[in-house]
């Protein structure tokens, strides 16, 4: 899926933990990312390289976990079913995006000391 370029050395994706049962982290956010994209599921899993199931698994826990579904798909027929994202799950990318940026802000000097330590750069 495509990411925004950045100048960085490094890039920081946070994991955000809601409690012992939900926690929302790059995996999740890059599955999202390409339902979206894709409309499906299952392309969203083969674009990932992950399994249906495992991609299933995922955005059943979010729907489960946030107050209403992030991702609703509907059952096809002969072409198959899709999916999409809600309002909700549109919210998450967005809330998700504006952490990740702010996150990246506030560390760019310290990951460029960092940077700095290393033996080759890319």
């Amino acid at each position: 899926m495509q990411r925004k370029s950045t100048p960085n050395i490094a890039i920081i994706r946070p994991r955000i933990t809601f409690g012992p049962k939900l926690a929302v982290g790059p995996g999740k956010i890059d599955l999202l990312r390409a339902v979206a994209e894709t409309g499906s599921i299952s392309a969203a899993a083969r674009a990932l390289g992950i399994p249906y199931k495992r991609a299933w698994l995922l955005i059943d826990t979010m729907n489960q976990g946030f107050v209403q579904p992030v991702v609703e798909r509907s059952v096809g027929g002969k072409g198959g079913g899709s999916a999409r994202l809600t309002p909700l799950g549109d919210a998450l990318l967005r809330h998700y995006d504006t952490i990740e940026s702010a996150c990246q802000a506030a560390a760019t000097d310290s990951i460029n000391s960092l940077a700095a330590l290393l033996l080759c750069k890319d």
